[in-house]
């Protein structure tokens, strides 16, 4: 392959939800010394969110699978020990089991006000965590090329990411409730296909210039080129409970890239098939996670996970070999093993339903389950 290619370096940047220990609630208003003790520890890699009951962190540029895990232990252990410190835990995942979003404060930042006057109670209720991973594509032409191609493999991730089923106390029947909630944002869902960069930009400056979004990182696509970094960034993700998936899946996306832009300097590429095919399989991932297999657009017809998975480690082996990351790619299939945090999430309650336990119980029970899963291997 080229040795002048793309970098294929990555950052992984983590939502997390603040929860009391005692109470297993969502922490309305955290003191202002908890961000100060993150932020000194962590530097610019923590920031706060929209609602004061969420934290951010991001890794710096890693050149591979294996820095970034070191980077994110590193990052997640620093926000435990700090939460720890104020009688909290942070938990890896994309709603709170049980905790309201009326009842959550705004963290007070300009940039999050103009937000929700903007948007209303669309933006209000985004108490939702996800996981963004930035791949490093230093072209701007491959970027477009490579988003268009990529989109297709969006809710293959997102089948292995779910960490939603509960909103507000209520089993939701979806393993990824969240995008159901970020989906009522403007400039949300699958991305745009462009022909060139240029046309990307145009698309932009058009809403620039009618003064609707100030830069490009007011589109909130499943997969964007970033508007600060030389990178492509994937946003379909809930945010993965156990450190070890958040590394399997970013593995699995940066060698999906490669294997595309493979595809190219081959002169071959993804077949393209249109955005409502590709909806309807995210529909399919956000409903059953990988329960109910997903569509194999070849075929025209509904696949188990299993065997679609098997077929895209098939595919990105010698990607994998080239990255260095063969181990953490094949760790996807641990998912389907033990399921993915929605699934884990479900059966804990179902599991204290059963011993007798009251809805409250059961629900604080999960709280428990998802405050040990962040911490392990961390």
């Amino acid at each position: 392959m080229n040795s002048s290619g793309p970098p294929f370096t990555i950052g992984i940047e983590e939502e997390y939800l603040l929860v009391d220990k005692e109470t297993r609630s969502l922490v309305v208003d955290p003191p202002e010394s908890l961000m100060a003790e993150c932020e000194e520890r962590c530097g610019a890699q923590v920031t706060s969110e929209l609602l004061r009951s969420q934290i951010e962190i991001g890794t710096k540029v890693c050149e591979n699978v294996k820095e970034a895990e070191v980077e994110l232990r590193r990052l997640r252990r620093i926000i435990i020990d700090v939460a720890a410190n104020h009688g909290m835990a942070p938990i890896a995942s994309s709603t709170h089991p049980f905790s309201r979003w009326s009842e959550q404060k705004q963290t007070e930042k300009d940039r999050y006000n103009a937000l929700t006057i903007e948007m209303q109670a669309a933006a209000r209720r985004l108490l939702i965590c996800g996981m963004h991973v930035h791949v490093g594509i230093n072209d701007d032409e491959l970027r477009i090329d490579l988003m268009n191609q990529m989109s297709y493999f969006l809710p293959h991730l997102l089948a292995l990411s779910c960490s939603s089923p509960f909103w507000e106390g209520r089993d939701t029947g979806l393993k990824s409730y969240r995008l159901t909630v970020f989906d009522a944002l403007p400039r949300t869902g699958l991305p745009e296909r462009f022909a060139s960069y240029a046309e990307y930009e145009r698309h932009i400056n058009i809403l620039m210039n009618a003064g609707l979004i100030e830069d490009a990182t007011r589109i909130w696509w499943d997969l964007r080129p970033s508007a600060r970094y030389p990178t492509l960034e994937t946003r379909v993700m809930d945010v993965c409970t156990r450190l070890d998936d958040t590394i399997s899946l970013a593995a699995l996306l940066v060698c999906i890239m490669r294997m595309l832009y493979r595809l190219r300097v081959s002169n071959q590429r993804w077949r393209m098939y249109t955005p409502m095919l590709i909806r309807e399989n995210r529909w399919r991932a956000m409903r059953y996670s990988f329960d109910e297999g997903l569509i194999d657009l070849g075929k025209g017809g509904v696949v188990g996970f299993e065997n679609l998975l098997d077929e895209i480690l098939s595919l990105v082996s010698d990607d994998a070999k080239a990255l260095g990351c063969v181990e953490e790619v094949a760790r996807t299939r641990n998912i389907l093993t033990r399921g993915t945090s929605a699934h884990r999430q479900l059966k804990c309650y179902e599991l204290e339903q059963a011993d007798g336990k009251e809805k409250t119980e059961c629900l604080q029970a999960v709280v428990d389950m998802l405050i040990s899963d962040t911490a392990e291997g961390v």
